[in-house]
């Protein structure tokens, strides 16, 4: 199968550090993938960030996959419209998927009553969870008989590397990496269920919509202290559940902490923030005066 380095740090059992693109254009997350032989993933965000999820997502992991086997593998943040459990955001999963992305990342998953029909049964079955989202966004990363995602796409296996269209059928449902986020209320009420859900290679805590949906500030650029108990629940209980635990930071130091810690994958900096921050360090320096630490921002 073709080289994977999220991937690999995963089996490895090493922190994945990775960068989040906000920014659109091809040129722009080529740059951001050559920057570093310690970035193992990038991440297009699709949901904040201002890269379209029809061309744009595409465009970028061409990008990133024509630098050869040792790119860092892409994840593409879908914008996830819908409420999820009723499978509305299966489209998105499966264009960003044939586009090549080796991972996705689903935002804002929460609790939902919805009813659905059972084709072989003719049975109406109520589900009422958040792990009813989690088990819909794994069926829609999944070809069967592990999930529904449908095959027919002639570009994906090419975007992979060197690999055939069968060798790319038979290893993408292991190969694919299938993330959701842990930022509302009702996720972190039913944090056991999605952790239970069968497919889902981990969770990535969203640590700024967690703070304000508990009524707290967002991180500045650590959280709250009652957040951080959180964190590490949903840290200890991923490990627990034999999944994988992403979290978002915001800088290199703040990422080698939660590195120290035990986390899997960890977003180090955002493209824009860090074009901002050297952009003003060489200014300052250029004008003889010391860095004024702006802040942190997303």
């Amino acid at each position: 199968m073709a080289a994977h380095r999220l991937k690999s740090a995963f089996h490895a059992l090493k922190p994945a550090f990775g960068a989040w693109i906000t920014l659109p254009g091809a040129l722009n997350i080529r740059t951001v993938s050559l920057s570093s032989p310690h970035l193992s993933w990038v991440l297009i965000d699709c949901e904040h960030g201002m890269t379209s999820l029809h061309p744009g997502a595409s465009e970028s992991i061409q990008a990133v996959s024509g630098l050869g086997p040792d790119a860092p593998s892409t994840i593409v943040r879908i914008p996830a419209t819908g409420a999820c459990a009723d499978g509305s955001v299966a489209w998105q999963i499966k264009y960003v998927l044939d586009a090549g992305a080796r991972g996705v990342l689903v935002p804002m998953v929460r609790a939902l009553s919805f009813v659905s029909w059972s084709k072989d049964e003719a049975t109406t079955l109520l589900q009422v969870s958040s792990a009813a989202q989690a088990a819909s966004v794994v069926a829609a990363a999944r070809f069967p008989p592990k999930g529904i995602r449908g095959l027919g796409s002639p570009f994906t296996h090419t975007t992979w590397g060197p690999i055939s269209f069968s060798d790319y059928l038979e290893n993408a449902n292991d190969a694919v990496i299938v993330l959701i986020q842990i930022e509302t209320r009702d996720g972190m009420t039913n944090l056991d269920e999605i952790l239970a859900v069968d497919g889902l290679d981990g969770v990535l805590i969203g640590p700024y919509d967690l703070s304000l949906a508990h009524g707290y500030p967002p991180p500045s650029p650590d959280p709250h202290p009652e957040v951080e108990v959180m964190i590490q629940q949903i840290l200890s209980k991923s490990h627990a559940k034999g999944k994988k635990c992403a979290i978002y930071c915001t800088s290199g130091k703040q990422s080698a902490n939660r590195a120290a810690e035990g986390f899997d994958m960890i977003n180090v900096t955002s493209d824009s923030n860090a074009m901002s921050y050297a952009i003003a360090e060489s200014l300052s320096a250029a004008a003889g005066e010391a860095v004024v630490d702006k802040g942190l921002s997303y």
